[in-house]
């Protein structure tokens, strides 16, 4: 990813220094139980450590060797028999490439899931102080994009925060499921390597033992990884449009923190743009992108193939990149809303008093009428009111077919604002739980 959609603990897990430090780690782990299990010396396998555990390792220099090979792993062993001398004999035994790079995979896209995680629980935390700050600020709930019937700002966010809620049990889960090791040598039969090696490197690098390798990790893992990151992208996105509409000039319900000394555009100063959440609706997109070639990484031929490498060197960092960004940037624009209950409020109001149609239309029905005659004259009286043509309430009282049934006392009392709310607690509730 570019610098610019990039934070850099993220990028950093993704670096080369990175990488060829745990493809080290399994190397000498694994090292250590074969010395353990008495396939190599004990004092080689320590060696090993000794020798090159905290080198930094020449990335130009793999590059250069790898020009030369045409293989990554073997050019970093290669490289790390310049530091190991005569042990780098015992470096690698009995494993195959994918040994390395798939166990590497699974330590970086596990430490990606928890870098993630904990953006989300950042965002939670936005979410959930902004959603009790607003709990019973009133707007207009909307449908087709069309004013329905009152909600509050507060379950606007709340409904943001389940969301975001059940995003992070879904990373919790393709954490747990990404998190396997496998070193099970070529074609994942243990010929020339014992079971209890892989067992060993798993449990140093934090991972558990896939149960079953054909020589790679089975890419039905990366594939529900992937499309977990896609799941929470679009939820990214959802709530970035539902900003994005209330910033609207005809809208303006609330909008991103315009900062001192910010421009909106380069030809109209007076202009203040969402681009923050159009970004965010970018990133989303990107993220997307990248989970139908994770699903076709799916089916390999036989034991491997290798088509599924050059597509997970390219989504691997830049979809856990783009999302720990947008997840980061998402948190930002909610912490710093601007919110105008006023222009809320006027919103409301902007129909008439039509929010309150279904009341009038179960008033009706309470008191005799039937649905269809209820609905005819309720929507009777609302048309007039689109076209401009007077108020709701009034147009109400001044029809003597609804007031035979409702009096025009009756017809008030379902004009409260309040009843619409009367239950926000107990969503609150289910949401973040009782007090």
């Amino acid at each position: 990813m570019i610098p610019r959609y990039s934070r850099p603990d993220m990028v950093k897990l993704w670096d080369p220094q990175t990488r060829f430090r745990i493809w080290f780690e399994i190397e000498a782990h694994a090292a250590d139980a074969m010395a353990e299990l008495g396939t190599i010396p004990k004092a080689d396998a320590a060696a090993i450590w000794a020798k090159a555990g905290h080198v930094t390792f020449d990335v130009e220099r793999i590059d250069a060797i790898e020009r030369e090979t045409k293989h990554d792993v073997i050019a970093f062993l290669t490289h790390l028999a310049d530091f190991l001398g005569p042990e780098s004999r015992f470096v690698h035994q009995g494993m195959t490439s994918s040994d390395v790079l798939d166990t590497c995979l699974a330590v970086q896209l596990s430490r990606a899931a928890d870098m993630l995680i904990a953006d989300v629980d950042t965002l939670l935390q936005a979410l959930k102080k902004r959603a009790f700050e607003h709990k019973f600020t009133p707007t207009i709930g909307r449908s087709h994009g069309i004013h329905a019937e009152p909600v509050t700002f507060g379950l606007k966010l709340a409904f943001a925060y389940a969301e975001f809620d059940r995003c992070r049990n879904r990373l919790v889960r393709a954490r747990e499921e990404i998190a396997t090791c496998a070193l099970s040598g070529a074609v994942g039969t243990f010929a020339n390597i014992d079971p209890r090696v892989e067992a060993h490197v798993a449990a140093k690098m934090g991972l558990k033992v896939e149960p079953v390798s054909t020589q790679i990790i089975p890419r039905d893992r990366h594939a529900m990884f992937f499309a977990t990151l896609g799941v929470v992208a679009s939820c990214v996105e959802r709530l970035a449009i539902e900003i994005r509409h209330l910033q609207r000039t005809e809208v303006l319900e609330a909008e991103e923190y315009f900062s001192p000394g910010q421009k909106g555009s380069s030809a109209m100063p007076h202009k203040r743009n969402p681009v923050l959440t159009e970004n965010l609706t970018g990133l989303a997109r990107l993220v997307r992108g990248m989970v139908t070639p994770a699903l076709e990484n799916v089916a390999l031929w036989h034991e491997r193939d290798i088509s599924h490498s050059s597509v997970e060197r390219m989504i691997g960092p830049d979809a856990t990149i783009t999302l720990d960004f947008a997840l980061a940037r998402l948190a930002g624009v909610i912490d710093k809303l601007l919110v105008y209950p006023e222009t809320m409020q006027k919103n409301l109001d902007r129909l008439g008093g039509l929010v309150h149609s279904q009341r009038v239309l179960l008033a009706l029905t309470q008191a005799g009428v039937s649905r269809e005659d209820a609905y005819r004259l309720v929507q009777r009286n609302a048309m007039p009111v689109w076209r401009g043509e007077g108020a709701f309430l009034p147009l109400l009282k001044a029809d003597p077919d609804v007031t035979a049934a409702l009096s025009p006392e009756t017809l008030e009392s379902l004009f409260d604002l309040g009843y619409h709310t009367k239950h926000v607690d107990t969503i609150f509730d289910r949401v973040f739980g009782a007090a």
